[in-house]
């Protein structure tokens, strides 16, 4: 059976360029990249390579690039060094539906004495920038604001956004996990001051992150350790993970153009398929200003954990809008905060697409998913009920 992946934004496959790239580091380049043998020094040279091609495709120096392990590492360590920095400023800005590892971040951090504003989304995944604006105090440190979602794939202004922080003389991160190689990126016209980005979402492989910090920004680092990094990050440099994270970004860069054309493309076709021939659905999130690769549908009275595993029986890969917390199934923090109703957003899938799906791929998916979502909702009590939510037998 072959797999038809539409989980992009969860995970993506390493590109074979990649693959490629990296495995003379696992064998012949072995060398450890801060040693003073020429041994290593070549490897160093390939380190610094890789490093000037992340940073020209971000629009950045490359003394601005700091490798790290993942999006969470480089999250954490752009907040947790906004803290270290300006230790008398206690305020955190960011919002309701922000990636668990800002989001959890700003709960611990709440724990421990900061106070941490939360902004609001309306029906459609947006931020107000005008009640942004009223959140930001003289006691900010820092605001953390994901660029665009991870669910949805709603861009968020970021770029005006940072703007009114630089105003204010506060420092601005943007959570660019999902942003980066989907949209135009340029780093040197914005007042973003750090911004964080996950290689395994980049067709590189898991474990490499990037954490961008401006030049002059002050800077506290996470890990304590040796001068890698320019003492910024200690470790040794995992070498096969950066080399790759250089051709990743080569790659997104040259396939910009495709990512908004070919890929948004059969998006729409899925998306608009879908809600043509499926009733009772709804798309998650503004339709326009979004992600190209990203679609997040409703199907009203069923559970989006049954779609899943019906899809999965034919190789269907995708995510569903809720998780399974202490044994009980309740919707997405973001599909809560957009105000979606528990009877669509418990039935939410995200598809996620990528360069390298097919027009074959979404045809055999709007092939199998009605007779799915026909078949769980005849199970389904609510849809018997004709839309009232009935109790199920204990």
């Amino acid at each position: 059976m072959r797999t038809i992946y539409l989980d992009n934004n969860a995970t993506t496959r390493v590109a074979p360029e990649v693959l490629e790239a990296m495995l003379p580091f696992f064998s012949d380049r072995y060398g450890n990249p801060s040693s003073m043998h020429s041994f290593g020094g070549l490897v160093m040279k390939e380190v610094r390579e890789a490093r000037e091609k992340v940073a020209s495709f971000l629009g950045a120096s490359p003394e601005e690039i700091i490798f790290t392990s993942c999006g969470t590492e480089s999250d954490n360590a752009a907040v947790r060094s906004a803290l270290n920095s300006y230790p008398d400023k206690k305020h955190i800005v960011t919002s309701r539906v922000e990636h668990p590892a800002i989001r959890a971040l700003g709960a611990h951090l709440a724990s421990h004495g900061y106070r941490v504003t939360e902004l609001p989304v309306d029906g459609e995944g947006r931020m107000d920038i005008e009640q942004y604006r009223r959140a930001l105090t003289p006691d900010t440190a820092i605001v953390s604001l994901m660029w665009a979602n991870n669910e949805t794939g709603v861009i968020f202004p970021i770029e005006k956004a940072a703007e009114l922080a630089k105003e204010r003389g506060i420092l601005f991160h943007t959570d660019a996990v999902q942003a980066v190689g989907k949209i135009p990126i340029n780093l040197a016209k914005t007042g973003i001051d750090m911004l964080s980005l996950s290689g395994h979402k980049l067709h590189a492989p898991k474990g490499i992150g990037i954490l961008y910090v401006r030049k002059g920004t002050k800077f506290s680092p996470f890990l304590i350790g040796g001068h890698q990094e320019r003492g910024r990050r200690g470790g040794t440099e995992a070498t096969t993970s950066i080399i790759a994270m250089g051709v990743a970004a080569e790659l997104a860069g040259a396939k910009m153009e495709y990512e908004n054309t070919e890929v948004r493309r059969l998006r729409d076709k899925l998306e608009n398929t879908i809600l043509r021939t499926i009733p009772n659905t709804k798309v998650n999130g503004d339709r326009i200003t979004r992600l190209p690769n990203t679609t997040s549908i409703s199907f009203e009275f069923v559970e989006g954990e049954g779609i899943l595993l019906m899809m999965d029986e034919y190789g269907i890969c995708a995510s569903s809008g809720s998780a399974c917390t202490s044994g009980s199934l309740q919707p997405s923090h973001v599909l809560r905060a957009m105000g979606v109703p528990f009877t669509m957003a418990h039935g939410s899938i995200r598809f996620s697409l990528s360069v390298y799906n097919t027009e074959d791929e979404i045809d055999f998916v709007l092939e199998k998913l009605p007779p799915i979502i026909e078949t769980l909702r005849n199970l389904s009590p609510y849809w018997k009920a004709g839309g009232q939510v009935v109790e199920k037998a204990s």
